[in-house]
């Protein structure tokens, strides 16, 4: 039976040694979706990519890319999967076109050369010259290129846009909703969380090896908290908001900022009293309730 998920793990942990890798990870990206992995560097990002392609072994636990068991079907799994790690290396002795053609060979099946060219045209890359004369981001688009050439069913993309120029960044986003369009399923990591907000269908958030979050990214920026500015018709006092997940970030006379995170319906009767006379409400970034859940540190450990 064709599982309905493109990625799915079961308690998948991982330890090296006595440090913790991942713990009990409970991940299912749906088919033809564009799902975002979160977390700081060291948070188990790179762990579970390399689990999922089989390069490393779990400690305990499942994982199965298409109803494949990882471990048991490794090989079978890779020829459907495009990767493109965080920390690229290259054979800098070949041209961009040898490389290419020996990733290609590694697929098991033709890959579309019109197609290949088109990648090549639209990011601008020569592949004549051999990679090491290759600056970081013309290097960085020989591997966009090497996980897109062969259309797989699922693309693992660590940090695609590293290293790009805008219009670069802009077109790798595209090639990701092409990909989306297709039918075929993206996942994909970024410390650029606008990137991940105006292309990802949801989001996981993780953090010292265990998932703490997995929703769609309206919903994680619509429900996490507020942003609320009243305009007022008598100027409160300092301390009117001062009230349990409640911050004030600023005001200008009797218009004033706040954050709201619990005891809205108090905010609004506490507004009542000093005449409402409009309400703002700000958009939330994906940003900013990334940082609520890290706060201003690092938050994982080095295991990236």
């Amino acid at each position: 039976m064709e599982s309905d998920f493109a990625i799915d793990t079961r308690k998948l942990t991982m330890y090296y040694g006595r440090h913790r890798g991942i713990t009990d990870l409970d991940l299912s990206v749906r088919r033809g979706e564009v799902f975002g992995f979160l977390g700081p560097n060291g948070a188990g990002k790179t762990t579970t990519e390399r689990i999922l392609l089989d390069i490393i072994r779990p400690s305990s636990g499942t994982a199965r890319v298409f109803g494949l068991d990882c471990r048991r079907s490794g090989v079978a799994l890779r020829r459907q999967v495009g990767y493109l790690p965080g920390e690229l290396k290259l054979y800098e002795h070949l041209t961009g076109e040898r490389f290419l053609a020996v990733i290609a060979s590694l697929h098991g099946q033709d890959v579309d050369y019109s197609y290949r060219k088109e990648l090549c045209d639209r990011l601008e890359i020569d592949t004549k010259r051999k990679i090491g004369q290759y600056s970081r981001g013309n290097k960085q688009k020989i591997g966009i290129v090497s996980a897109f050439m062969a259309k797989p069913d699922l693309l693992l993309l660590d940090e695609p846009t590293l290293g790009l120029d805008p219009l670069k960044q802009q077109t790798v986003m595209e090639l990701v909703r092409e990909a989306r369009f297709d039918g075929r399923t993206v996942f994909f990591s970024s410390h650029i969380l606008q990137e991940v907000q105006s292309i990802c269908d949801r989001v996981g958030i993780i953090r010292e090896g265990r998932l703490i979050a997995t929703e769609r990214v309206e919903d994680l920026t619509r429900q996490h908290f507020k942003r609320l500015v009243l305009t007022l018709r008598d100027s409160p006092p300092p301390d009117a908001f001062a009230l349990s997940g409640v911050t004030e970030t600023g005001r200008e006379g009797s218009r004033i900022h706040l954050t709201v995170r619990a005891n809205l319906d108090t905010v609004m009767a506490t507004a009542v009293r000093y005449g409402i006379v409009d309400i703002d409400t700000r958009p939330v970034t994906l940003e900013e309730v990334f940082l609520t859940f890290y706060g201003n540190g690092n938050g994982g450990r080095a295991d990236e």
